[in-house]
């Protein structure tokens, strides 16, 4: 997405401090150990992956979806709001904001309700609990997060105007400042021409790229030091001396070097995860919100009914 990093909402208030989220997740953290805390990081940036393919968004959109996910439980415990709510609505708000074209409600659910049956019956053996009505109180709350502390207006009398379809006019007000999403791929493509390998590096250092996604560097680092690091990887890996170029670079390498080590931790531990071995485990310990209501009754879209979702 083209515009000016360091003056976007994306570089002013979500490149967070590591002290500070992991202040914010010691709800979550004791009821979870930390390294249960990352699987269901990993499972859950899987599962939005999943439901994007299935949906045949662009990665971009997916990666979006994963940076909304991320946000928003940076902010709040996993108590707060079902993630296996919190995962379609984000891929719902990603596809709009970055304009790939409205996913209908109808599909969005028939989504969700495979990909949970299909990929990961494992983890959720009953089916999907949540329908559209859900998922738009759901993106309400996700949108009062990402607009909070820019803007006055997006106060409560709003959330009618909302549910009631026009979504599209007050995204329209607040995209620009508050929802764009800055990702490593086009610094990425930007250092590979640069250093003029691009058959050699590009596809392994994005797949690396997609894969930070299952870490916290989205919510902790600028995306073009995600990519720099992301491309440092890929250079060690196919044997690359790029030593030169990495030193004419005016940019902070002990920052470079701390994603490294976070990217090699996440593949070392990733490989002796067995997520289906281990995940319903996990999940059972995960502080839970409310249960969704009976589906029955339940159905209409206007935003009346009572929620069992809400922040707490």
């Amino acid at each position: 997405m083209a515009g000016n990093f360091w003056q976007s909402s994306h570089y002013l208030q979500w490149v967070l401090d590591k002290q500070d989220l992991m202040k914010e997740r010691q709800k979550d953290l004791k009821f979870l150990s930390e390294e249960e805390y990352w699987k269901l990081q990993i499972f859950f940036a899987n599962v939005i992956q999943a439901l994007g393919e299935h949906l045949k968004l662009r990665q971009q959109v997916i990666a979006t979806a994963t940076v909304y996910f991320k946000r928003f439980y940076a902010r709040y415990s996993l108590k707060s709001i079902d993630p296996v709510l919190m995962a379609p609505t984000c891929v719902f708000l990603a596809s709009k904001v970055e304009e790939f074209g409205v996913v209908s409600n109808t599909r969005l659910i028939s989504a969700a309700t495979s990909v949970l049956k299909t990929r990961f019956s494992y983890a959720f053996p009953k089916e999907f609990p949540y329908r559209m009505n859900h998922i738009l109180e759901c993106e309400f709350y996700l949108l009062e997060l990402m607009v909070s502390g820019e803007s006055s207006v997006w106060s409560s009398h709003y959330r009618w105007l909302y549910l009631a379809g026009t979504d599209y006019l007050l995204l329209s007000v607040f995209q620009d400042c508050c929802l764009i999403v800055y990702h490593p791929y086009r610094p990425l493509l930007q250092y590979v021409q640069d250093m003029g390998q691009e058959d050699m590096l590009l596809p392994l250092a994005w797949r690396i790229v997609n894969d930070t996604y299952r870490t916290d560097l989205c919510l902790l680092y600028p995306p073009f030091m995600i990519a720099l690091a992301c491309l440092h990887v890929a250079c060690v890996v196919q044997q690359k001396d790029a030593r030169q170029w990495f030193a004419e670079l005016s940019v902070d390498m002990d920052k470079i070097l701390e994603i490294i080590r976070v990217i090699l931790k996440l593949y070392d531990q990733w490989k002796n995860f067995d997520d289906r071995k281990e995940i319903a485990a996990v999940l059972n310990k995960m502080p839970k919100p409310k249960p969704p209501p009976n589906s029955e009754g339940d159905q209409s879209s206007n935003g009346n009914q009572s929620n069992s979702y809400g922040q707490s």
